[in-house]
């Protein structure tokens, strides 16, 4: 960030799933942001990143300085996981589950689904 630049004053109070964010004492709209990020580099100031969410209503009013971030692509880390999985695990895993079905590709539906779950650590 330049230093020439106007610094704003950001609070952020984190409360579980839920995160109130002022800027210059200005309220957000909680409904109006999906995601925030923090990003601090030593000699720099601190830089607040607000991903807004897909709202029709969602209105901004002020002066910010923009940054459009591409996502990254996920095939790659998704094949590191993929590579990782014990096929006979996963497999025993599927079986055991309690929503395994018995209609036509219940078996590939828990595997799926089992595989979503290990993606998020539960």
């Amino acid at each position: 960030m330049n230093h020439s630049e106007d610094v704003r004053r950001v609070e952020i109070t984190a409360r579980g799933r839920r995160a109130d964010i002022e800027i210059d004492s200005a309220r957000i709209d909680p409904g109006a942001v999906k995601a925030y990020s923090v990003s601090h580099l030593a000699g720099q100031r601190p830089e607040v990143l607000l991903h807004v969410a897909d709202r029709d209503d969602t209105q901004w009013s002020g002066l910010a300085r923009v940054a459009v971030a591409d996502l990254p692509d996920p095939g790659p880390a998704a094949a590191v996981f993929l590579d990782a999985i014990d096929p006979e695990a996963l497999e025993r895993a599927a079986l055991a589950r309690p929503d395994l079905g018995t209609e036509p590709c219940s078996l590939t539906k828990a595997m799926l689904t089992q595989l979503g779950e290990w993606a998020r650590g539960l």
